[in-house]
């Protein structure tokens, strides 16, 4: 009898789950790379704007210094994005292939891994990356640097495993027996077959990398002034908290917003993907 009403509750249910939060991502990526095509200045000083709330001058308020959110917000996105993104790109490929090589090897090969797996699960990821950013300096390229040691470590868990139940399968039997060498057996035969799980732990790999960024940023080990950064902006806000909280609010939602909207999406794509959860 309420079958009607079931379905328009499904309905705004995918549509909240899938379409709202791949609005957000795609708003971010657009942002990210036209951003600095865009007539704005993020790092203009207007002293009559300063600490200026939300309102027709200034869409988003203004900072400490008279600068526009809205256009820091935009410039922090483009930060965001571009440390995912490299961090993302060469943490999954070097965790992968040294997890798919380690689980194919064996041995010794696989023990050593194993250990340093091991190593890394012991300290804090945030605490090692902070350790690291501080070593190298603070910077953009550092930060790269650093999350991607710490980042690699969960990629190449994840091929282990899958690699582990797959190197005895029949196909692979039948690479080896007729001469098929490591590189392609590694490459051909077992990578393709788990990048399913690889591209949804890359997903939520997103998500954790901004937050870690916006982190080291908020420590002033990421990027440094006048470069935006939304953990910047909001270490910058914290002290203006009780009479500009503007300065707080407009990028803690924009670092909300996407990190929400990957973690959703990542969620969809990993029932996708799920080949277990499918109707035979």
């Amino acid at each position: 009898m309420n079958t009607p009403l079931l379905t328009r509750g499904a309905k705004s249910t995918r549509l909240f789950g899938l379409w709202l939060p791949l609005l957000v991502i795609i708003l971010w990526t657009i942002f990210a790379i036209v951003g600095p095509f865009l007539p704005i200045a993020p790092d203009h000083i207007n002293l009559t704007h300063i600490l200026m709330p939300p309102g027709a001058q200034a869409i988003l308020g203004a900072d400490d210094l008279g600068r526009s959110l809205a256009a820091r917000v935009l410039a922090g996105s483009q930060t965001s994005f571009i440390v995912a993104c490299w961090v993302v790109m060469i943490s999954s490929v070097m965790g992968t292939v040294i997890g798919t090589l380690g689980a194919y090897l064996g041995g010794k090969w696989d023990l050593v891994l194993i250990r340093i797996i091991d190593i890394f699960l012991a300290v804090p990821g945030i605490l090692l990356a902070i350790a690291l950013a501080g070593i190298l300096g603070p910077g953009i390229e550092n930060v790269v640097i650093a999350l991607s040691i710490v980042g690699w470590v969960g990629y190449a868990r994840l091929a282990r495993s899958q690699v582990l139940s797959l190197k005895h399968r029949e196909h692979v039997q039948a690479a080896i027996a007729l001469g098929a060498g490591t590189r392609r057996i590694v490459f051909r035969h077992l990578i393709p077959l788990i990048m399913a799980p690889l591209i949804v732990e890359a997903s939520f790999g997103v998500a954790g990398i901004v937050i870690a960024e916006a982190g080291l940023s908020f420590l002033g080990l990421g990027v440094q002034p006048p470069e935006a950064s939304w953990g910047s902006m909001i270490r910058d806000g914290a002290q203006y908290l009780l009479v500009a909280p503007h300065m707080v609010i407009v990028p803690g939602v924009a670092l909300m917003l996407v990190v929400l909207s990957i973690n959703l999406l990542g969620d969809r794509l990993r029932d996708k993907l799920d080949v277990r959860r499918q109707p035979s």
